[in-house]
Parts: structure tokens; C-alpha cells; sequence
């Protein structure tokens, strides 16, 4: 087993790197769908959410400082605030269709991906990115499946059998 011990700026890079990276590869996701939020978006919202936690984390000299009420009250700043930027995405036309809700989603777990990065919780960010990555990749045609199963469809049109 390979064990690498990281000074503090090494360990804070890897961090911010590491929400970066994720920000950007679900952002990017996003922007293959055409979607207006997409790699920068995501991966800034990340950044930012990552940087956020951790100058709660971090004195200025470098030593970790440990408020739990301040990580709290910039984890609920945060998320809050993620909340208006996803907002931004979601559209409702004329005839009452709603878009972009999936694309907030993705705006608002990326924040927590921040965090989580900020904190440095690797394990239980592993098990998320898992997770996350199994809803975008599969939930659309598990969707698509439980419609054909349950007879119900989205639209007033009637269903398309033909594949």
C-alpha cells in the first residue's frame, strides 16, 4: 500500500484541484446536452464552494482551525446561494413545460462537491461521484423504461413505438 503524506499546501491543492476537476467533468456533461450552464459554470461553482470551506478550514498562517458553527454557517451560505444561481436555468414555456431542472441539480451537487472537497472527505465523496455519475448516465432511460412499464407519458402525444 502506497501512502503519500501531504504538507498543508499540497493537501489545499489537491482539494481545490480535485473540486475543480469534478465541477467541470459533470459541467461538461451538461454542456453535451446543450445545456446553457456547462463546464465553466460547473466547475467555478465547485472552485468556489471548495475554496469557501476551506478558508473556514485554514488560519491565515496555515494551521486548521475547526469551528463547527462556522463551517456550518458556510455550508448553509453555500447552498443558499447555489440555490438563485440554479434557478437561473430552469425555464417554463407557454404551453407549461419545465427545462433546466436537471441542470440546477447538477449546479447544486457540484456546491456540495465543493464542500466536501473543502473538507476533505474523500470517501464519502467517492461514494457521491458514484452516484451522481449512475443518475445522469442511466436515469433517463430508467425514466423512459418506468413510463413504458406504468403506461404513463409525459406529453398529451401518443407514444412512439418505433425505436
Amino acid at each position: 500500500m502506497l501512502l503519500v503524506v501531504l504538507n498543508g499546501n499540497e493537501e489545499t491543492a489537491m482539494r481545490i484541484g480535485a473540486a475543480l476537476i469534478l465541477g467541470g467533468v459533470f459541467g461538461l456533461n451538461r454542456e453535451l446536452h446543450g445545456k446553457p450552464a456547462g463546464l465553466r459554470t460547473h466547475a467555478l461553482v465547485s472552485l468556489g464552494a471548495a475554496l469557501a470551506t476551506i478558508i473556514v478550514l485554514k488560519s491565515p498562517d496555515g494551521s486548521s482551525t475547526a469551528d463547527a458553527n462556522a463551517i456550518g454557517r458556510v455550508v448553509q451560505g453555500i447552498l443558499t446561494g447555489i440555490g438563485f444561481l440554479g434557478a437561473g436555468v430552469i425555464l417554463r414555456d407557454p404551453a407549461g413545460h419545465v427545462t433546466g431542472l436537471t441542470t440546477a441539480a447538477t449546479i447544486w451537487i457540484c456546491a456540495v462537491f465543493g464542500i466536501v472537497c473543502g473538507l476533505g472527505y474523500w470517501g464519502i465523496l467517492g461514494i457521491a461521484v458514484v452516484l451522481t455519475v449512475f443518475v445522469l448516465v442511466l436515469g433517463r432511460p430508467l425514466e423512459r423504461l418506468a413510463e413504458r412499464l406504468f403506461k404513463r407519458h409525459g406529453s398529451s402525444e401518443p407514444p412512439d413505438h418505433s425505436v
